[in-house]
């Protein structure tokens, strides 16, 4: 069997991809942000022996349901800019071990380090989504800067969050009828931060995490960073209007999106309209 060069794989020229746009966009300041993506056995087979395997460590919490699942994702510490420069060093392979206790390293973080300290939460994160649409691929984490600044002005309730969103710009709503998952400040790469996050992930697709940042969900990494893109210019518009007016004057209303979701054969959530 021939193994060719990884860094030539779709999946890394992805990741490397979606990685140096989140930094240009200044949502990736330092080593800010972090992404898994669930890869199939066949894509990362002509790559790599998924047989073999460098280490194995612990995971943070049993996982089960993800038993053999192959996933990319981030290390910590590393900066999004330098992943296009060396995605050996920035990256990692793991796979999860039968029992769903450990994960094994196939391949990447060849200048040391570890996955990204937020493992626990993507990888609960993937096993939630998972039970929701068999075609979930993608958890990213940044930090969207309108976003974030929207958490410290607006009210938390996530219904009420939701639909102001839906109100700044057609979109929201048939991007993502569902809404928004709000889970309070919390400790960075706890296990806790994982378990509220993927407690979220079972009614939509998107978990702001209030003055930090924004986990999305997708079934590729376009859909997972266009999910997290639509929320952010929402806010962004938000903010500037609420500043140039003392106050939003007026918006998309309640009747109206209403329609909106006729029209785009949508259900919006529950309760929020």
């Amino acid at each position: 069997m021939i193994i060719y060069n990884i860094n030539e794989a779709p999946f890394i020229k992805e990741m490397s991809d979606i990685t140096l746009k989140l930094w240009e966009k200044g949502w990736a300041e330092r080593n800010g942000g972090n992404i898994s993506y669930l890869l199939k056995e066949e894509e990362v087979a002509p790559y790599l022996n998924t047989q073999q395997y460098l280490e194995t460590i612990a995971l943070p919490i049993a996982l089960p349901d993800l038993a053999n699942k192959i996933f990319l994702v981030s290390g910590s510490g590393k900066y999004f800019r330098n992943v296009i420069k060396n995605p050996a060093d920035t990256l990692v392979i793991l796979k999860v071990s039968e029992d769903g206790q450990y994960y094994h390293r196939l391949w990447g973080l060849v200048n040391g380090g570890t996955p990204t300290s937020e493992l626990a939460s993507h990888l609960k994160c993937h096993d939630t989504r998972l039970k929701q649409d068999a075609d979930h691929r993608v958890i990213l984490h940044t930090h969207a800067t309108a976003t974030i600044a929207m958490t410290f002005v607006h009210d938390l309730d996530e219904k009420t969050f939701s639909k102001t969103l839906w109100q700044q710009i057609t979109e929201c709503l048939v991007v993502f009828p569902e809404g928004v998952g709000i889970v309070p400040w919390m400790v960075a790469g706890t296990i806790e931060l994982g378990l509220a996050s993927a407690a979220k992930m079972e009614y939509c697709r998107i978990v702001i995490w209030a003055h930090h940042g924004i986990m999305g969900a997708g079934c590729n990494l376009d859909d997972a960073l266009g999910l997290v893109e639509t929320v952010d210019k929402a806010a962004e518009i938000y903010l500037r209007a609420s500043a140039a007016t003392s106050g939003i004057k007026q918006s998309i209303t309640t009747e109206e999106l209403k329609a909106l979701a006729d029209t785009f054969n949508v259900t919006p959530r529950v309760g929020i309209l």
